[in-house]
């Protein structure tokens, strides 16, 4: 089979690495074209939304000028999960089904699965809860935080549900599913951050977290009953919350995710491999260190100058001249280290440094 891969996201960057260290060559349809997409994509192609009729003219143009026979998708298809159906209909999609993707994006159905097999989870509903304190409103297709608020009694907003706000740390589990089994990759914490009425933003990864063996234990049993009970294939994620010895199931995200770069190994291999129902029960991906990815956002429309000089380690770097909007990334940030407070502390000197860079902030941070 060719080694050609069409990879499709939101932010394609993270997967077309992937592909490219493991030696597949990547073609590439997202939303932004950023600069480092680019260097590892064989070829590319920028488009507006991943619906249907956004995609489709460069999902034929590939077709017709590269020998590429397989696709993998990550972020952005919650919003459009039609367009899932379209591209299995002309390549071997490598991820979860379109049938999967559905069932689990669908909040009723999910939250259905989640207490039949005992699973604790946030009191959710889907009308106007009659107690006005302590909700939260989510779109029924989010992803990444982007769409949570502070429910307010009289901001009733179509396409949500509600949720009881549930206080804890946000945590995720990585791992592989072969439709019946289940690896863990890795647990992780996660953090977010404010972005207008948007509280609950994502904004990074760090793969060092506070968790029992006992909770690890946990939360693998309850992925070992829901890898079967919606035929999970590949690399999933599922966000959790944890409050002392409590834990919380928030969600699932049924494609590859943000913390698969805190780790070691070939894991778009792996991936693909686990897809195909093929996965290894020795396989084993320890986080060489400490390692933490993060994403920062434009506080304001900010124009990316043509002297921009972006410090070791940045991600998803736009091309100079492009203007990110308000509340859009604008590039992340990664950074390993022995432990996690020097792994925090190298964030946040990046972060300041791209910042003053951009006349956001006046001073920058001593080296």
């Amino acid at each position: 089979m060719s080694n050609h891969l069409l990879i499709l996201a939101n932010s394609a960057r993270m997967l077309a690495q992937a592909a490219h260290q493991a030696g597949f060559i990547p073609i590439v349809i997202d939303l932004y074209a950023d600069r480092d997409t680019r260097e590892s994509a064989h070829a590319w192609r920028q488009v507006d939304s991943l619906r249907e009729d956004d995609i489709a003219p460069a999902v034929a143009f590939f077709l017709n000028h590269y020998p590429v026979k397989r696709a993998v998708y990550g972020s952005g298809f919650e919003a459009f999960p039609e367009s899932l159906a379209y591209l299995q209909q002309r390549l071997q999609l490598c991820g979860n089904s379109p049938e999967t993707f559905a069932n689990i994006i669908d909040k009723h159905y999910f939250f259905q699965v989640l207490a039949s097999l005992n699973i604790p989870y946030p009191i959710s509903v889907f009308s106007a809860p009659d107690d006005k304190n302590d909700w939260l409103s989510k779109p029924l297709r989010g992803q990444g935080g982007v769409g949570i608020k502070t429910w307010l009694a009289d901001s009733v907003v179509a396409g949500c549900y509600w949720q009881r706000q549930q206080s804890g740390i946000p945590h995720s589990v990585l791992f592989l599913a072969d439709g019946h089994h289940v690896q863990v990759i890795g647990f992780n914490r996660q953090w977010t951050v404010a972005i207008g009425t948007e509280a609950f933003v994502f904004a990074g990864v760090i793969n060092q977290t506070g968790l029992s063996d006992q909770q690890k234990a946990l939360i693998g049993g309850w992925l070992g009953k829901l890898v079967p009970a919606f035929n999970l294939t590949g690399l999933n994620s599922l966000d959790f919350l944890q409050n002392g010895e409590d834990l919380w199931v928030l969600e699932i995200n049924p494609r590859p995710s943000a913390s698969m770069q805190l780790y070691a190994g070939d894991l778009m291999t792996q991936h693909i491999n686990a897809c195909a129902r093929r996965l290894s029960p020795i396989m084993d991906f320890p986080p060489v260190q400490s390692c933490a990815c993060q994403i920062i956002y434009a506080p304001c429309d900010l124009p990316i100058p043509d002297t921009m000089q972006w410090p070791e380690n940045c991600l998803d770097i736009p091309p100079s001249g492009v203007i990110c909007r308000k509340g859009q990334p604008i590039c992340s940030i990664i950074a390993h280290h022995k432990t996690a407070q020097s792994v925090c502390e190298q964030l946040q000197y990046r972060q300041r440094n791209i910042l003053w860079q951009l006349g956001i902030i006046s001073h920058k941070l001593p080296d």
